[in-house]
């Protein structure tokens, strides 16, 4: 079997936001919507900071789908739209979704985003890999682990962009793999383990 996932190092993110907009390019994600996001810990806003000036600090947490083997969002679907492929990673058939967003009630790492009017991009164009499937009005989309690129044998793109080399993707079930190597890490852990997900993303220090 197959079970591809990604490592994040959350002492090498700096926060930079490159996976994002990666990202961003390389799915056509519309404008105001992302499916990779950068949190900061402990914070309510975004690129926010802890502690009391001068003494503060930041740890960033990069969150997206976390391709669970056990995912909620799945276990809600009314018509099957979203699915576990032969390599592991959670995808959505677009013509499947009715847009009931039960998937986005069930995440919960708030990994969906909702198609409510046609997309919009800027600049005024498709951007992006052109294998990748174009989304319409009424339906809930996110990250698929770059699936047009990791069919081809590439890494995701936020992977390939990090600058920092914050991220390792490859398979988590070929225990020779470095991702399944930084798995048996002291350090690592998922989010919300007690969700019951089991995620294929985790992070280790």
């Amino acid at each position: 079997m197959t079970k591809l996932g990604i490592a994040i190092n959350k002492t090498r993110c700096i926060g930079c936001q490159t996976c994002s907009f990666a990202c961003k390019m390389q799915n056509r994600v519309p404008k105001e919507m992302r499916w990779n996001r950068v949190l900061t810990e402990g914070c309510d806003i975004e690129d926010g900071a802890t502690g009391t000036y001068p003494n503060l600090t930041r740890v960033y947490l990069p969150v997206a789908c976390q391709h669970c083997e056990n995912p909620a969002c799945q276990r809600v679907c009314p018509t099957g739209a979203t699915y576990k492929d032969e390599m592991g990673r959670v995808e959505v058939d677009y013509e499947k979704c009715i847009g009931c967003r039960m998937c986005m009630a069930a995440c919960p790492y708030n990994a969906r985003s909702f198609n409510w009017e046609d997309p919009v991009y800027e600049p005024d164009f498709s951007y992006g890999d052109g294998a990748v499937e174009d989304r319409t009005r009424g339906v809930a989309e996110k990250c698929t682990l770059c699936k047009e690129r990791t069919d081809r044998g590439e890494e995701p793109m936020c992977v390939a962009c990090c600058p920092v080399k914050a991220r390792t993707f490859g398979d988590l079930d070929d225990p020779n793999s470095e991702i399944s190597k930084l798995h048996a890490r002291s350090t690592a852990h998922v989010l919300l383990e007690e969700q019951g997900t089991r995620p294929q993303v985790f992070y280790y220090e």
